[in-house]
C-alpha cells in the first residue's frame, strides 16, 4: 500500500487481523523510484495526487501485478492506453466511500461564502468590526444551486441544499430518476445562468478537461458562488481568477487546484515556492482553499482503505473488482 498516512493504519491492521494478508505499508507515493518495494506481492493500492509514470506499470507488469487499487475517487492520475500495454488490466476506485464526506464539506464551505464569514474575519483581523452595507448577505433557502455532474457526490450535495430550501438546478449526460425529488434537471447553460452557487462533481477525462473557461465563468451571474472539490483540471484556472479579482465571482472554495500535485499532502516552508495561482487566491478572503482535504472524515478513511482491500482480494480470487474504472 503506497501513499500510506497514520490515520489508515489502524484500518489496515483491522484487516489484516481478519484475513491474515501480509501489507506492506509504504508512506511515499507510487513512483519510478518507489515501484521496487512492491516487488513479491500480488496487489498494489495507491493514494496519492501525483500521476503514475509509465515505468510504474512496465515495474509492477514485471511483478506480475495486473490489478491497480486506487484509494481516491478520481482516476486521472492513471494513463489507461499505458496501463493496459504494460499488462495492468483492471484499475479500481472507491466512488462511493463516502459522498456525504465531500457535499457537508462543499455545503459549509459555500455557507461561509454565502455569509461572508471568511471576509469579516479578514477585517476584524485589522482591527475592523464594523458592518457596511457591502457585507449584507443572503439565505440559502432564497438560492438556486447549480450542481454539475449528479453522480455519488454530486445526488448528496443536491440532497443537502435541497433540505435548507434551496432550489437546485442539476447537469449530467446520464439522467436518473430516482435524483428528482431533490433537483431538477437541465442544460449545462441553464446551470451556469441561473444558479447562483455552483458546484461541480464531474470526473476529468478529455471531454472535460477545463470545461469551465471563460466563456463559462462570462455566462454565470454576478456574485456567483463557485465551489471545485472535483479536480482542478476541469476549470480553466487563469479565467477563474479573472472572473474573481474583477468581482464578477462572488467567491471560490476550492479543494482542489491543477497545481496541487506541487504542495498538496506537504509541507512548505518558503511561501514563495508555492504555485503562482495559489499565491493569487490566498491574497483574497472570499477564496477558500483546502488541501484535498473534503474527503477527510473517520468513517470516508476507513471505507477508503477497506473497500480498496477488498477489491484486491476480489481480483486475486477470481472475481470482479466492486469498483472498476471502466475505460
Amino acid at each position: 500500500m503506497y501513499g500510506v498516512s497514520d490515520d489508515e493504519r489502524r484500518h489496515v491492521q483491522a484487516w489484516q487481523d481478519q484475513h491474515q494478508d501480509e501489507i506492506k505499508l509504504v508512506t511515499e507515493p507510487l513512483t519510478k523510484e518507489t515501484v521496487a518495494l512492491a516487488a513479491g506481492f500480488d496487489g498494489v493500492s495507491t493514494k496519492q495526487v501525483e500521476s503514475l509514470d509509465e515505468e510504474v506499470y512496465q515495474q509492477l507488469s514485471a511483478f506480475g501485478i495486473k490489478h491497480l487499487a486506487l484509494r481516491i475517487v478520481g482516476y486521472n492520475i492513471v494513463d489507461f492506453d499505458k496501463a493496459h500495454a504494460h499488462g495492468i488490466t483492471t484499475v479500481s476506485n472507491v466512488p462511493a466511500y463516502s459522498p456525504r464526506a465531500i457535499a457537508e464539506n462543499g455545503l459549509a464551505v459555500a455557507l461561509n461564502l454565502l455569509r461572508k464569514i471568511s471576509v469579516l474575519q479578514d477585517r476584524e483581523r485589522r482591527g475592523d468590526f464594523t458592518l457596511p452595507e457591502s457585507l449584507m448577505s443572503e439565505e440559502i433557502y432564497t438560492k438556486t444551486v447549480g450542481v454539475i455532474g449528479v453522480g455519488n457526490i454530486g445526488s448528496a450535495s443536491a440532497q443537502l441544499y435541497s433540505a435548507l430550501g434551496a432550489r437546485v438546478l442539476g447537469y449530467d449526460p446520464i439522467y436518473r430518476a430516482n435524483y428528482e425529488p431533490y433537483l431538477t434537471y437541465t442544460d449545462l447553460e441553464t446551470v451556469l445562468k441561473e444558479a447562483d452557487i455552483i458546484t461541480i462533481h464531474t470526473p476529468l477525462d478529455d471531454s472535460t478537461r477545463e470545461m469551465l473557461g471563460a466563456k463559462e465563468f462570462a455566462l454565470m451571474k454576478p456574485g456567483t458562488i463557485f465551489i471545485n472539490q472535483a479536480r482542478g483540471g476541469l476549470v480553466d484556472t487563469e479565467a477563474m481568477i479573472a472572473a474573481l479579482e474583477s468581482g464578477h465571482l462572488g467567491g471560490v472554495g476550492l479543494d482542489v487546484l491543477s497545481s496541487e500535485s506541487e504542495f498538496f499532502w506537504k509541507v512548505i516552508e518558503d511561501p514563495a515556492q508555492l504555485p503562482a495561482d495559489y499565491q493569487r487566491l490566498a491574497k483574497m478572503p472570499n477564496a477558500i482553499v483546502t488541501p484535498h482535504s473534503a474527503y477527510y472524515t473517520q468513517t470516508a478513511v476507513r471505507n477508503m482503505v477497506m473497500q480498496s482491500l477488498e477489491d484486491i482480494r476480489r481480483f486475486l480470487n477470481g472475481q470482479k473488482p466492486l469498483y472498476v474504472v471502466d475505460l
